[in-house]
């Protein structure tokens, strides 16, 4: 008996949308870093978009204006490259992003049409060099995963002097961060092959390892809800 239960989405295919509803004039660039190039609440659109020196995202919302096109706005977020991004659970319009310039910032948003804030409603400096991923916890609107080059970070937004972890530094590049859907677990993966499971309440090293996942790099990791 397959203990692997068939997916739904087994024989689906993508309807790819007709060229009047994509959306244009954006401007992406190519970036190296290991987070999120674009990211989507269900009601706005956020993007990396090429700008000198960085650190520009470009803001878009999910459903057309009224006269069926989309507007396209930027906003400066940092003084380097936005990194990686993710949108809030618990609000549509909160938007955290990390960079080079080795910061976290909230930013609420407006609709695109709108103008956009010039200031982030709350700015973390962990002071441990470039940041490369930053994942709302799933059920604590408070809490946020960060990660240096090597090291996970548990952050309470409410307090900014320090993180409330600092879980046990990889060996080498780290790739990816996921949350179970509980917000129990964080799981990572890393340059070095090996995919690591933290309970962050529980201990700063890690709960569990699968070790040489894979011959070549594991570059993304996804946790599930299952025991």
């Amino acid at each position: 008996m397959n203990r692997f239960k068939t997916s739904k989405f087994k024989n689906t295919s993508p309807k790819i949308a007709k060229k009047d509803e994509w959306i244009n004039n954006v401007r992406a660039g190519s970036f190296s870093c290991q987070g999120n190039h674009i990211k989507a609440s269900s009601k706005l659109v956020a993007f990396n978009t090429e700008q000198a020196g960085g650190g520009m995202l470009g803001l878009s919302s999910v459903k057309p204006g009224p006269d069926g096109q989309w507007t396209v706005t930027q906003i400066s977020c940092h003084s380097d490259l936005v990194t990686d991004m993710d949108f809030s659970p618990f609000d549509e319009s909160l938007l955290a992003t990390c960079s080079g310039d080795e910061t976290v910032k909230l930013w609420h948003l407006c609709d695109p049409e709108l103008e956009q804030p010039s200031d982030p409603e709350l700015t973390l400096r962990p002071g441990q060099g470039r940041l490369e991923l930053v994942v709302f916890h799933p059920t604590s609107s408070g809490l946020l995963a960060v990660s240096t080059a090597k090291s996970p970070l548990i952050w309470d937004t409410s307090r900014q002097d320090a993180p409330l972890a600092v879980l046990e530094q990889h060996s080498d590049q780290l790739q990816s961060l996921s949350w179970k859907q509980d917000g129990s677990l964080l799981a990572s993966s890393c340059k070095d092959k090996m995919l690591r499971v933290f309970d962050p309440r529980a201990q700063l090293t890690p709960v569990q390892y699968r070790v040489r996942v894979h011959q070549s790099m594991c570059v993304s990791v996804c946790l599930s809800n299952l025991s």
